[in-house]
């Protein structure tokens, strides 16, 4: 088989990608005339660096869950059951998630918009915050992804770099999407507070987008350059403490103190 046979099959199969992609009809109408520039490409050129880019871009915008979501799973039984198997003690901080299960519980029985909190979970180091975020997930039997923020050093790995530049790439937010294949994940920004200090102001101003109810359902990508609804994905975000955050992003957070296991508490946890 010769290489433009090769990048002919490929096209095919990105063509059918996109007929099974339920793209945003603006997205869906770029990426059909990218399909064509890409033939044109492959006519023309044979294999180039303009090639892969554009077939690398469509590989991108049809693999991102623009609409598939996981159903939530709303059991206080069930989350109970999984927050006791997780971890031991911490009262307060189960008991404020199955607080947060009943409303939902509520709304969706009065089809009220779910509204997605964000949860900044405040504690020293081994006392079980990202355990917790993952329990969160696990107990509404919804996806998980983390991203590491400690020593994050560019706003640019959330925002991701725009297709003009020669490394260009989706950000963080988006490859975590794509690696968990729903629109409604729960989102870990694991280590919030410990940002580079040259790059904290852009990306704690990215930091407020995601968490703002009133901006982060058209969170914009540089590389993918569509809006993306993020309005239903659950971000819980994690801290040593909240000297290195902004004030913006506090206001943004529902702050959860994790409490530190007394030594009883973690010989009990070692035995068990």
């Amino acid at each position: 088989m010769n290489s433009l046979t090769a990048q002919f099959d490929d096209i095919k199969l990105l063509e059918d990608k996109l007929k099974n992609s339920n793209l945003p009809p603006q997205l869906l109408q770029k990426a059909q005339a990218n399909i064509e520039r890409l033939v044109r490409l492959a006519s023309a050129k044979g294999y180039s660096e303009e090639y892969d880019s554009v077939a690398r871009f469509l590989d991108w915008i049809t693999s991102i869950p623009w609409n598939k979501k996981s159903e939530d799973v709303l059991s206080l039984d069930v989350a109970k059951k999984v927050l006791d198997s997780n971890h031991f003690g911490l009262e307060k901080i189960k008991e404020r998630i199955l607080e947060f299960i009943a409303v939902e519980n509520l709304k969706k029985a009065k089809n009220e918009k779910f509204h997605a909190p964000a949860f900044l979970l405040l504690g020293l180091v081994g006392t079980g915050k990202t355990t917790m975020a993952y329990s969160i997930a696990q107990s509404l039997g919804r996806k998980f992804g983390r991203i590491p923020m400690g020593g994050m050093g560019d706003a640019l790995q959330l925002r991701g770099r725009a297709r003009a530049y020669p490394d260009a790439e989706p950000g963080q937010v988006m490859k975590v999407l794509r690696r968990v294949g729903t629109k409604n994940p729960v989102i870990l920004l694991d280590e919030i507070d410990r940002v580079t200090d040259e790059a904290k102001a852009d990306i704690m101003g990215v930091l407020v987008e995601l968490l703002d109810p009133e901006q982060n359902n058209s969170f914009l990508d540089h590389f993918i350059d569509h809006p993306f609804d993020l309005s239903e994905v659950i971000f819980v975000t994690t801290a040593n403490n909240t000297a290195g955050i902004a004030t913006a992003v506090l206001d943004r957070l529902e702050i959860i103190e994790m409490p530190s296991y007394t030594d009883e508490q973690k010989i009990i946890i070692g035995k068990n």
